[in-house]
């Protein structure tokens, strides 16, 4: 009997039509069930005569499986066995605790992530790098796109296509002249309405190099920086679109789904639009995967009902961080700063902020209860920025991230909110599920750009026998330093200089 592994991938493949045009004219399905669950999943052309289903279990056990469609190939029904999840599989990231995330087993999660555009459609070389890099980070989620990009530094053309045809003749694509280009599908010979399978099988196969990874697959379906025609196909093939990389990507257990970046700036998609991409992602994603969409300017309505979390770009050239507990009241939901603002030298403000300013911006952020990602815009000899390319990191706030989501990992509970008891010169986190209690067990005080000498502390005005270890936190020069056990009214010394954290952790009698 074949099997699969909690929360793996199960895959059905069998031959069928070739004729006509199979992604408009076909379909197949199979219902999947086992003792605990049934669910119906659609399944895609994969070119050559070959149809696919994909599966993923959420339970242990022996299931059965029926195909249907007409696809023709018949029907067919068999049974499988899904063995426990490896002990490094946890499944798909869920919402916890309303404003956090956990693994489908429990495991509490902490998304500290990366933005990587088009990593995925570079040469292997390029991809393998990028591979290499992120192992030696502390980065558990990375956005990156669907469709291929055109911006600044990024005006070569990708190592494939979604679609079967063929591209303008860029050959007279400058940097000085790139947004003459933007959203201009003349002279493209692409069928929008047939697929090229490698080019999705190839980015599977990034999917589960994240997986191995422990990396989870934000990924971008819609973007408005093309000259390729893709955002602005009409509305029959936007939804074909939406239904066949739903069949294909949906079974990976470390996939994302983010509508768009920046949803404001494209030229032809209305907030109808939108909604119907939701409701399509919505009925036919039977694992209910995560679900956001991205700004330029202004935010799309973070409270509808089928937005898991925030997916937000600051609006602010300054604030970004400090926004984030009026965010999370506005909406009620996980906040993910997934565009701070990147380290670089670009021209673009967006993309030239120091690497302090990035990690300082990313510990307040934190502090309130967010959730913040990095990104890196670098000039270089060849235009690889890890922004976009992948490659090579070329900064130094990227190796502070691991120390960032250490001291995350040991929030008790699923994560941080902000203390509005905290002195007005200081940012400090608590753990959510104490946030109205009077008896804390931890704090985690942030004092940013400020250079204190010392700060004073005193929790319990009708008890001072309470004690607390105190651990002191350079966040930039990485370090933690135990300043041992206090009771009562006490002091901290600091170091006079920014960037500093202190973690106070009540001690049980």
């Amino acid at each position: 009997m074949n099997s699969v592994e909690r929360w793996g991938l199960f895959e059905v493949r069998v031959e069928g039509a070739r004729d006509g045009n199979p992604f408009l004219e076909r379909t197949i399905t199979a219902t999947f069930e086992g003792a605990q669950e049934r669910v119906t999943a659609d399944g895609f052309y994969d070119g050559d005569g070959t149809y696919a289903v994909r599966f993923m279990p959420s339970f242990e056990g022996e299931y059965r499986y029926r195909l249907d469609g007409n696809f023709g190939g018949g029907t067919r029904e068999e049974s499988f066995y899904v063995l426990p999840a490896s002990a490094d599989n946890h499944g798909p990231v869920r919402v916890a605790g309303q404003y956090h995330f956990a693994y489908a087993d429990g495991t509490p999660y902490y998304p500290v992530g990366t933005t990587c555009y088009v990593w995925n459609l570079q040469s292997d070389e390029r991809i393998a790098e990028t591979l290499a890099q992120l192992r030696k980070t502390a980065f558990n989620k990375l956005r990156f796109c669907v469709f291929p990009k055109h911006y600044d530094y990024n005006l070569g053309e990708p190592r494939s296509y979604p679609y079967v045809g063929t591209p303008m003749d860029s050959r007279a694509l400058t940097s000085e002249n790139f947004q003459e280009y933007t959203f201009r599908a003349k002279g493209n010979r692409f069928d929008y309405t047939r697929f090229n399978p490698e080019h999705f099988r190839h980015i599977e196969r990034c999917i589960l190099a994240l997986q191995a990874l422990g990396i989870e697959a934000d990924l971008i379906a819609m973007h408005p920086y093309d000259r390729w025609g893709f955002c602005t196909m009409t509305p029959e093939q936007d939804d074909l679109y939406w239904r066949y990389i739903i069949a294909r990507f949906a079974a990976y257990r470390n996939v994302w789904w983010a509508l768009a970046n920046e949803y404001d700036l494209f030229p032809t998609k209305t907030t109808a639009d939108w909604e119907r991409f939701a409701n399509i992602l919505c009925e036919r994603d039977p694992y209910r995967h995560l679900r956001s969409i991205h700004n330029c300017r202004p935010f799309y309505d973070h409270s509808r009902p089928w937005i898991t979390h925030c997916s937000i770009q600051r609006q602010d050239l300054y604030k970004s961080g400090e926004l984030v507990n009026e965010w999370r009241e506005r909406y009620r939901k996980p906040v993910v700063l997934d565009e701070i603002a990147y380290e670089g030298n670009i021209q673009h403000g967006w993309g030239n902020i120091s690497p302090e300013e990035l990690i300082r911006r990313s510990w307040e952020c934190a502090c309130r209860g967010g959730y913040p990602g990095h990104g890196e815009t670098y000039l270089c000899p060849e235009n690889v920025l890890w922004w976009s390319h992948g490659g090579m990191l070329r900064g130094e706030s990227w190796k502070r991230y691991a120390l960032l989501l250490d001291v995350l990992k040991q929030t008790p509970g699923w994560g941080l909110t902000l203390w509005e008891q905290c002195a007005w010169d200081e940012v400090c986190g608590v753990p959510e599920c104490e946030s109205t209690r009077p008896n804390k067990s931890y704090y985690l005080f942030y004092y940013s750009f400020m250079r204190p000498s010392f700060r004073d502390f005193h929790f319990d005005d009708d008890d001072d026998d309470s004690r607390f270890s105190v651990r002191v936190i350079d966040t930039w020069e990485m370090t933690m330093e135990e300043r041992g056990i206090f009771t009562g009214r006490f002091r901290v010394e600091l170091p006079g200089k920014p960037y500093m954290a202190v973690q106070i952790r009540r001690l049980k009698d």
